[in-house]
C-alpha cells in the first residue's frame, strides 16, 4: 500500500516537473514572440530543445538557420541555466562570428555575450597555450606584415627552383594547393596526386616547410599550421585536451558544410565527453572542396556519432514559390546528399526568366537597361562564376552612370602580369629606344630572343630604336632578324592605329599570343583565362581612341573598383561570384554568364568518372538561384569573343523543369547549323587537324591552324585570327585541306 502511494507520488512529481519544464518553454517561446516577433516552426523549435548529444541540423537556404541558433543560445541560458561561458559558437570565418553575435545582443540584450569564434582562433588559442609551455619561439606569416610572410617565402622558393618569377595566380593557386592538403590530411607520397599545374609544386611545398621549420631563429606558423598543431595537441596533450573538454558544456557548429577535416577532427575531440554538439550545415550548399571543405563527414554523421539525431529545417521563407520548387528539383541530381525536399508556404510571384542574347556584348547593354528602370538598387545583385566577368559590367555600369558595390575588391585583372605586359607594347610605341621598357618585355615576342642577346643589346647606348640596334649590334640568327624588322614594320605602323587595332597587332603580329601558349604549356598557366584577359582588353580598348586614352580608362576601372567598396549599404547593385554570394539574399537576381566551360567548367562528357566536381558545380548553380527572393534570371548568349558558345547545360535543365511537357525548340544558332548545306569534302577525323596544316573554312577562306585544344582549332587567315568549336567544323565539314 504504501509503495503503492510512492508511486502515485513520484508519478505525480514528474508530471508536474514536466509540465513546469513545458511551461517553461512555451513560455520562452511566447516571451520570444512578443518581444521580437521570431515564431519559430515545430523542426526549429525541436533544435531548440534539443540539447542532450550530438545533433545534426540539416538547414535549407532561407530556412531561418542562424534565427535558430541563437534561439538554441538564448534557450540554453534562460531556460536551462547554463553558464554563457560553457557555451562555445564556431563559425566559418569572422565576419559571420561578428554577425552571429551582434544578433545574439540584439535578441537577448540582457545576456552575457557567448563566444563566438572561428575554428582558427580556437585553434590557435590551443596552439599558444601549448607552445607557451614548451617554451618554443614562434611567428606567424600571414598577411602583410613587415620581414617574413608567407607569399615571400612562397615567392622566393618558386624562383629558386623554376628560375621563372611566379605570378599572382600562380601564388593563388600555390596557396590554395598547401592549404588543401593540409586541411585534408593528405600524406606527403600523395602530393603528386592533387590536379593543379605548378611546375615542381612538390619541391616548392617540401623546402616551404623546411624553411619554417629551421631556416629562421623561430618556428614559422602559417594559418593552416595552426589547425594540424592544435589537433596534434589534443591529440597527444592529455593536459590540454581535459582543459578544453571541461571548458566547454555545449558545442555548436555553423555552415559545416565548410568545414575541412582536420577541423572536424579538432571538433570531434573537444566535445569527445558529452558530446553535446549542434552541427549546422547544408551539405546541398558545399562549395568549397578546392579550400579542403569535407561534405561527406555530414552524410557518414551517425557513423561518428551513433545517438546523434538529425533534423532537416527545409521551409523556405525566402523565396517564391516559383524559385523554391524549381531549385529544389535541380538539386535533386546529386546523389551525395540527404533526401530532403525544400518547400515553401510563400505564394508564387513570376517563373525563373531563361534569355539568351546572340552576342557577350549584349550582356551588359541588356542588363542596364533591365536595371535602370528599378529604384531599389540594393534588391539586385549580379552574380558570376569568375571574377573576370565582373571587368566589363563595371566599365559598361559606370558609363551608365548606375552605382554599384562590388563584393570580391582583391579583384587582380588591372595589375595581372597580361595587362601589365599589354601596357608596355603600348609604351614602347611611344619611343621605340626605351630598352627599359623592352627589357620587360623582349621575352615575350614571338622572335626567340635569349638573354644573353639582351645583355648585348643593353651595352648599345646611341638612344636608337631598339629594332635597329638589334639589326646592327647584336649577333642575330638570320630567323631572327627577319622577325626583327617585321616587328619594327609592326610598330611603324602602329602611330595611326586604333587602340583596339594596336592590341590586335600585338597579339597576332607580335606573336604575344602564341608565346602565351607556349608558356602556359611549359608553367602550366590556363590559356583560355589569357586570351579571355586580351579579348577584354579589346571590347574596352573598342570606346577609346588613343593609347593614352586607352591606359587612363584601365587606371579609372581599377580605382573605381577599389572605391566600390564605400558602396556597401546604399543604393547600388551588387556585383559578386557565387562562392561569395553564399548567405545573401536579394529581390532580383541575374546570373550571367551561364555558358558551358564556365559554369559547369566541364560538359558531362568531361566530368566522367568525376562525379565529386560536377556535384559540386550543380551546388554552385544552386546557391546562386537560391539567393533570389522574388526574380530571378538566367543569362546566357550564343557567341563571345567572335566565337560560337553553347549555353549552361544547367539552362536546359532549368528549362525542364519548368517545362516538363514541352519539347525544346532549336536556337536560332542551331536552326543555322541545321539549315547549311554538309560540305562532302570536309575534313571528318580529329586526328587531321594539326598545327601548320593550312585549311580552307566555307566563310572565311583559306588559312593556317596556329593553335589547336581538346574544344578549340584556331585559324590564321590573311586578315585575322578565328577560332572555331572543333565538334562543329567536324560534324558539318567546315574546313576541308587546302
Amino acid at each position: 500500500m504504501e509503495q503503492s502511494i510512492l508511486y502515485v507520488i513520484l508519478n505525480i512529481i514528474v508530471i508536474l516537473a514536466r509540465g513546469l519544464y513545458e511551461m517553461q518553454y512555451i513560455d520562452f517561446f511566447t516571451k520570444k514572440k512578443n518581444e521580437l516577433g521570431v515564431i519559430l516552426n515545430d523542426v526549429q523549435k525541436e533544435a531548440v530543445l534539443t540539447n542532450d548529444g550530438p545533433l545534426l541540423l540539416l538547414a535549407s537556404p532561407g530556412s531561418g538557420k542562424t534565427t535558430t541558433i541563437i534561439m538554441k543560445i538564448g534557450y540554453l541560458i534562460e531556460v536551462l541555466g547554463v553558464d554563457p561561458s560553457r557555451i562555445k559558437a564556431v563559425t566559418f570565418s569572422r565576419a559571420s562570428a561578428k554577425d552571429m553575435e551582434e544578433r545574439f545582443q540584439r535578441f537577448f540584450p540582457n545576456l552575457p555575450l557567448v563566444d563566438f569564434s572561428t575554428i582558427h582562433s580556437l585553434a590557435y588559442r590551443v596552439v599558444r597555450e601549448y607552445f607557451a609551455k614548451q617554451r618554443i619561439d614562434y611567428q606567424l606569416i600571414e598577411g602583410t606584415n613587415e620581414g617574413l610572410n608567407k607569399k615571400m617565402i612562397l615567392r622566393d622558393l618558386y624562383k629558386s627552383i623554376n628560375n621563372e618569377p611566379i605570378t599572382e595566380d600562380q601564388l593563388e593557386e600555390l596557396i590554395t594547393f598547401i592549404s588543401y592538403i593540409k586541411n585534408k590530411l593528405i600524406p606527403e607520397n600523395e602530393w603528386g596526386s592533387v590536379g593543379i599545374k605548378i611546375p615542381k609544386k612538390e619541391e616548392i611545398i617540401k623546402r616551404y616547410e623546411t624553411f619554417k621549420n629551421s631556416g629562421t631563429p623561430k618556428l614559422l606558423l602559417d594559418f593552416d599550421d595552426m589547425l594540424i598543431i592544435a589537433n596534434q595537441v589534443l591529440e597527444n596533450n592529455q593536459d590540454i585536451l581535459s582543459r578544453y573538454q571541461q571548458r566547454y558544456d555545449y558545442v555548436l557548429t555553423d555552415e559545416s558544410q565548410d568545414t575541412s577535416l582536420v577541423q572536424h577532427y579538432i571538433i570531434e575531440k573537444l566535445v569527445n565527453k558529452h558530446q553535446n554538439l549542434c552541427v549546422v550545415a547544408d551539405e546541398d550548399q558545399s562549395i568549397y572542396s578546392w579550400r579542403g571543405a569535407e561534405p561527406e563527414y555530414l552524410l557518414d554523421f551517425k557513423q561518428i556519432y551513433p545517438n546523434a539525431k538529425i533534423l532537416m529545417m527545409v521551409q523556405n521563407y525566402r523565396s517564391t514559390k516559383d524559385i523554391v520548387e524549381v531549385a529544389n528539383k535541380f538539386i535533386q541530381q546529386n546523389k551525395k546528399r540527404y533526401n530532403k525536399n525544400m518547400f515553401t508556404n510563400n505564394l508564387p510571384h513570376k517563373p525563373i526568366k531563361i534569355k539568351t542574347l546572340q552576342d557577350y556584348k549584349l550582356q551588359s547593354n541588356y542588363l542596364i537597361k533591365q536595371i535602370s528602370k528599378m529604384d531599389n538598387l540594393q534588391d539586385v545583385a549580379i552574380l558570376y562564376r569568375n571574377n573576370s566577368s565582373a571587368i566589363l559590367l563595371l566599365d559598361a555600369f559606370e558609363k551608365a552612370n548606375i552605382p554599384f558595390y562590388m563584393k570580391d575588391v582583391d579583384n587582380r585583372f588591372f595589375h595581372h602580369w597580361v595587362v601589365e605586359d599589354i601596357k608596355n607594347f603600348m609604351r614602347l610605341s611611344y619611343n621605340t629606344s626605351r630598352v627599359d621598357v623592352f627589357e620587360r618585355i623582349y621575352s615575350k615576342f614571338n622572335g626567340y630572343l635569349k638573354l644573353s642577346q639582351m645583355e648585348e643589346l643593353k651595352r648599345v647606348r646611341n638612344n636608337e630604336s631598339v629594332f635597329d640596334n638589334l639589326l646592327s649590334f647584336v649577333k642575330l640568327e638570320e630567323y631572327q632578324k627577319k622577325k626583327i624588322q617585321h616587328f619594327k614594320k609592326t610598330y611603324e605602323r602602329m602611330h595611326d592605329a586604333t587602340p583596339k587595332r594596336i592590341l590586335q597587332m600585338i597579339r597576332d603580329d607580335l606573336g604575344f599570343e602564341r608565346v602565351l601558349e607556349f608558356r602556359s604549356e611549359k608553367f602550366g598557366y590556363n590559356l583560355n583565362n589569357l586570351v579571355e584577359i586580351l579579348n577584354t582588353l579589346e571590347q574596352i580598348a573598342d570606346s577609346t581612341e588613343t593609347m593614352v586614352d586607352f591606359v587612363n580608362r584601365l587606371n579609372h576601372l581599377d580605382a573605381l573598383m577599389k572605391t566600390s567598396k564605400f558602396n556597401k549599404g546604399e543604393n547600388a547593385v551588387t556585383f559578386s561570384t557565387l562562392h561569395s554570394s553564399k548567405g545573401l539574399e536579394f529581390q532580383t537576381v541575374y546570373m550571367i554568364d551561364l555558358i558551358d566551360g564556365i559554369i559547369p567548367s566541364k560538359s558531362k562528357e568531361e566530368d566522367e568518372g568525376a562525379e565529386e566536381e560536377r556535384e559540386e558545380e550543380v551546388r554552385l548553380f544552386y546557391v546562386g538561384m537560391t539567393r533570389a527572393i522574388a526574380h530571378l534570371e538566367l543569362i546566357s548568349y550564343e557567341r563571345k569573343f567572335h566565337a560560337p558558345v553553347k549555353k549552361s547545360e544547367f539552362i536546359d535543365q532549368v528549362y525542364k523543369i519548368i517545362h516538363p511537357n514541352e519539347q525544346k525548340k532549336p536556337s536560332k544558332q542551331e536552326k543555322k547549323v541545321k539549315e547549311k548545306p554538309i560540305n562532302p569534302n570536309g575534313i571528318k577525323e580529329r586526328s587531321i587537324l594539326k598545327i601548320g596544316l593550312q585549311v580552307k573554312h566555307i566563310v572565311f577562306g583559306s588559312g593556317e591552324i596556329v593553335f589547336i585544344d581538346d574544344e578549340m582549332v584556331e585559324i590564321c587567315f590573311e586578315q585575322s585570327h578565328k577560332k572555331f568549336l572543333i565538334s562543329t567544323c567536324l560534324k558539318q565539314g567546315f574546313l576541308e585541306i587546302d
